[in-house]
């Protein structure tokens, strides 16, 4: 292994030494678990399966920490293999939201009633096989909308937003009071992400998981509500960019399609399978993760409704975000 470069790699990431050093020992560890496997393979070549049965051994050992994951992800871009890059991203990408579900349904209904819906369920590991995930879910949901009415499911599902703390998004407010109003605000909001989508295309690097070619840029242009969302009268009409954009567009197989278009770790495996069948509410989740840039921004809670969803059979998923009377007011007089 190249410590020297990966070392060299993680110091321009601004890591404390200690955390260079922990990133080191182990990427050690998984290059150890790969050349000492039933095939010789160096980590350059290593299959996305072999880095599977690594993170279960991790699992195993109690050292399936986000940290771990992260390093071994950069450790991934570091050796310019994206099949290890996109295994250890895609586990710490949501890979908490149930914990936070678990958290949130205490803090909305208390933890006795919280207790009920997860009587019989374990908290999955961080690094649960992706199989695995959709039956976590559908246990989860199944016994939350028995005990639970409607409006509370989706306000508690939405208040997750994949655990992301708010200050993540701090910089939305300061772009939102430098501009004259909404509209101003949102043309800004949707230059900025054409400009890093082209950034990605130009510099041949990934959109978070994603490849992304002219053709995936040509599409996004093509849909202002795609991405970043449009305003339509007093609400913000977001459509989630699918998750692997470039398959999304070749696809002609419906069930496919849906496929590629879903975000979600804990719903995705179960649309390419067709089992088990998973409420449509859950996507809630993804409604409250679109909405809270814009809470950010705006400095107040906002509702968000469901208007598609591949969990209910559409092609895309589609979030309407309510928007105050006074926001839409002021960029209507001017």
């Amino acid at each position: 292994m190249d410590t020297e470069g990966l070392r060299g790699f993680l110091k321009k990431r601004n890591l404390p030494a200690d955390k260079v050093e922990a990133s080191i020992s182990i990427a050690e560890r998984f290059e150890s678990f790969i050349e000492g496997g039933e095939r010789p393979n160096s980590l350059e070549s290593s299959v996305s399966n072999e880095a599977s049965d690594f993170v279960e051994l991790m699992i195993s050992e109690g050292i399936n920490s986000y940290e771990n994951f992260v390093a071994l992800a950069r450790y991934g871009l570091f050796v310019e293999n994206n099949e290890i890059y996109l295994t250890f991203f895609g586990l710490i990408d949501g890979g908490n939201v149930i914990d936070v579900l678990h958290e949130k349904l205490g803090e909305s209904v208390g933890e006795e009633k919280r207790n009920q819906v997860f009587r019989g369920i374990d908290l999955p590991p961080l690094g649960m096989a992706p199989s695995k995930k959709p039956m976590v879910t559908v246990a989860v949901m199944t016994q939350m909308e028995a005990q639970l009415d409607s409006e509370t499911c989706r306000k508690v599902l939405s208040d997750v937003a994949h655990g992301l703390p708010k200050e993540y998004y701090k910089e939305e407010r300061e772009r939102f009071l430098r501009a004259k109003n909404i509209d101003e605000y949102l043309e800004d909001k949707r230059n900025r992400a054409i400009t890093k989508l082209e950034k990605h295309r130009d510099e041949g690097t990934l959109f978070f998981n994603q490849e992304i070619t002219d053709e995936v840029i040509e599409f996004v242009k093509s849909r202002p509500d795609i991405l970043t969302g449009t305003r339509e009268s007093n609400k913000i009409v977001h459509t989630k960019i699918p998750y692997m954009t470039k398959e999304y567009l070749v696809e002609t197989d419906e069930r496919m399609k849906r496929y590629y278009a879903c975000h979600c770790a804990w719903a995705r495996e179960s649309i390419r399978t067709g089992e088990p069948q998973i409420s449509p509410t859950f996507c809630y989740c993804s409604g409250g993760f679109t909405k809270q840039p814009w809470e950010v921004a705006l400095n107040q809670s906002l509702e968000v409704e469901m208007a598609k969803s591949v969990l209910n059979g559409d092609l895309e998923c589609r979030f309407i975000i309510h928007l105050p009377e006074d926001i839409v007011k002021r960029a209507e007089l001017e």
